[in-house]
């Protein structure tokens, strides 16, 4: 009776994996989102600096965006906080998505960047987020206005920090506490815009409930 050795199974390649040069293959979902997510913050950053170039040229001029007296970019744009850094802070967001659409289209191409860039990335997206939480801040309890398009970036700028921080840490998921927040980063995603979306309901309620 003879026994037959089974074929020796070749071992897959992860779907988000480095290669012999140190290069990230990062999943189509991953690749696209991050192009998706880089694209739509690009168009209401740039949408952002030319409202406030038509500001500038005519202060009477009312922003595409000014709907009502909650929905109001224009309230927000001449604010101190609108220009944190002494100029407009779209101008910010049009420097940074830029690399973000680049980094995008390199990924949908399957164009493995190393992984110090993609922590790299992880760490600008971060700064991002805690910088756009400070404007949020500020657009609720100081400002008392919301910018529809600043809220396109908000909204764009979270999820893109799971997205990056999940290519860049993946050879961590191996660590239970990494592996236990990679495997809940959406839900913490959902709680996350869930905590947002109350806090504006709350702070503006007066005006919601008007609406009712």
């Amino acid at each position: 009776m003879s026994v037959t050795t089974p074929a020796p199974v070749e071992p897959t390649e992860p779907v988000e994996s480095k290669d012999q040069s140190g290069g990230v293959a990062v999943r189509p979902a991953s690749a696209w989102w991050v192009l998706i997510a880089g694209v739509i913050g690009l168009i209401a950053s740039a949408t952002l600096t030319i409202e406030k170039i038509e500001i500038l040229v005519n202060p009477a001029y009312v922003p595409s965006c000014s709907i009502n007296p909650v929905l109001s970019c224009g309230s927000v744009m001449i604010t101190p906080q609108a220009s944190a850094f002494g100029f407009p802070n779209p101008l910010i967001g049009i420097a940074a998505f830029a690399v973000v659409v680049a980094t995008g289209v390199l990924a949908v191409a399957k164009v493995r960047l190393p992984r110090w860039y993609w922590l790299g990335l992880t760490i600008g997206t971060a700064l991002a987020t805690v910088f756009i939480h400070w404007l949020i801040f500020q657009t609720l309890y100081r400002i008392g206005a919301l910018c529809p398009y600043c809220m396109v970036v908000w909204a764009v700028t979270i999820p893109l920090l799971v997205v990056v921080s999940s290519i860049a840490l993946r050879p961590l998921a191996g660590n239970a506490i990494a592996r236990v927040i990679y495997t809940w980063r959406w839900s913490i995603v959902t709680l996350w815009f869930t905590g947002l979306i109350l806090l504006i309901l709350v702070r503006f309620w007066n005006y919601w409930s008007t609406l009712i």
